[in-house]
């Protein structure tokens, strides 16, 4: 297919056009130990597959409901809107209609973020970031060290019937933008970069065994039958935004054949990646790699299909002071506390400030992004071992001065 004729279908339908400058309500409806650890207290859960199994029914229950009435509420969503954003990405589980015990749904929860961002301007993608088994073996995959979930019909077929629910309720929505069907596949090369057996070592080996990364074969016929089955309850102008599964050019001319209309592919692109591939950790390092790899490969994919980076964020080694082998933490065993070559302040925000203006660049070759995160509930004052991870706080860094408030843009 030419490059003349992939621009025309992918247009169709599309009269009204404007970039997605969004963040991220990660840690929300679906919990992440290193940006909230003090849910954690008392375990020594990873991932909230064994925090739901580690504490009792009555206390799991306490922990999520208050947690998830305080972490976001209708204040956040008129902060955002204030900051210049126009759009939010929600993270939810597989369990979100509360039918897998003894996991809590959170349907109710979602019901208030419609209300919250009509009212306020904003819109929505909905974001399946959890499978039952898991499809990358992340921590915020569910359940760490495993990934077994497109191995398993049954489950498969489970999570249709979710992203089909989902449609039906909120597909005539004006606050939806789009139905996500699954975060982060973890494909074969990624798997590799990623070491997941042990950068996440799974609690039951016997669990985690025949863990696998997913095939693109397997993924684009999920895509392809999750697209049917959500399309039918969606209005003509929402979209279906499809992860990249750490291959942004394997998708270049998936979405010309077949009926798909008004899709989005979505990428993730953060430097600690980078930084495991070979990226120099230097700003001139990551000034380059911004240039030569995101933005040039971004251009060259919106030529196709739509392009979106729905996760990226400041967070860089350079600042932490010592190399955080692809952004592991102290919960990965790391220690940060002694480090003595920090950048000065002013250098700080200098570096963050140029990483953004670049990063911003590089998004808007295609459609937009979503920061990766709104907010963390971390301590770097008093513990120097968060030094350097409080840019992943869009709050944070607005109010510090690192990030640009589209205002300045």
């Amino acid at each position: 297919i030419t490059i003349l004729q992939a621009k025309i279908t992918r247009q169709k339908g599309r009269e009204n056009y404007e970039k997605i400058n969004g963040v991220n309500l990660g840690n929300w409806l679906v919990l992440e130990k290193w940006m909230c650890p003090a849910l954690f207290d008392g375990t020594t859960a990873e991932d909230e597959y064994y925090l739901a199994h580690q504490l009792s029914p009555q206390m799991f229950e306490m922990r999520l409901k208050l947690h998830r009435s305080e972490y976001i509420t209708e204040r956040d969503f008129a902060h955002i809107a204030h900051m210049g954003m126009n759009s939010v990405r929600i993270p939810i589980p597989y369990f979100i209609f509360g039918d897998r015990p003894p996991f809590l749904g959170c349907i109710q929860e979602l019901d208030k973020a419609f209300n919250w961002a009509e009212k306020y301007g904003l819109s929505i993608l909905l974001d399946l970031h959890t499978v039952p088994m898991s499809q990358n073996g992340f921590d915020n995959g569910g359940i760490s060290g495993v990934c077994k979930w497109s191995q398993m019909p049954e489950e498969v077929e489970f999570v249709l019937g979710v992203l089909e629910r989902l449609a039906q309720r909120y597909g005539a929505r004006k606050g939806l933008l789009g139905i996500e069907p699954l975060n982060e596949p973890l494909t074969g090369g990624a798997w590799e970069v990623f070491d997941i057996s042990n950068r996440y070592p799974p609690v039951d080996q016997e669990l985690a065994k025949g863990s696998a990364p997913i095939t693109l074969e397997f993924l684009r016929d999920f895509y392809t039958k999750a697209y049917d089955r959500m399309r039918k309850h969606m209005d003509a102008d929402k979209y279906v935004v499809f992860h990249d599964g750490f291959q942004l050019h394997a998708w270049k001319d998936f979405f010309q054949s077949g009926n798909f209309r008004n899709v989005i592919l979505d990428t993730h692109q953060y430097l600690m990646m980078a930084e495991s591939m070979g990226c120099e950790q230097t700003q001139e390092g990551y000034l380059s790699y911004i240039r030569e790899h995101y933005a040039k490969e971004i251009a060259q994919v919106q030529e196709y299909v739509d392009v979106i980076c729905g996760e990226w964020s400041l967070f860089n080694s350079l600042v932490v002071g010592v190399d955080t082998k692809g952004g592991q933490s102290v919960l990965n065993g790391m220690d940060f506390s002694q480090q003595d070559n920090r950048l000065s302040e002013a250098n700080r925000k200098q570096l963050y400030r140029s990483i953004a203006q670049a990063e911003l660049d590089a998004w808007n070759q295609g459609s937009g992004h979503y920061y990766w995160n709104y907010k963390l509930l971390l301590d770097p004052t008093n513990d120097p071992n968060w030094y350097g991870w409080d840019c992943w706080d869009l709050g944070k860094s607005v109010s510090e001065g690192w990030f640009p408030v589209p205002s300045e843009t």
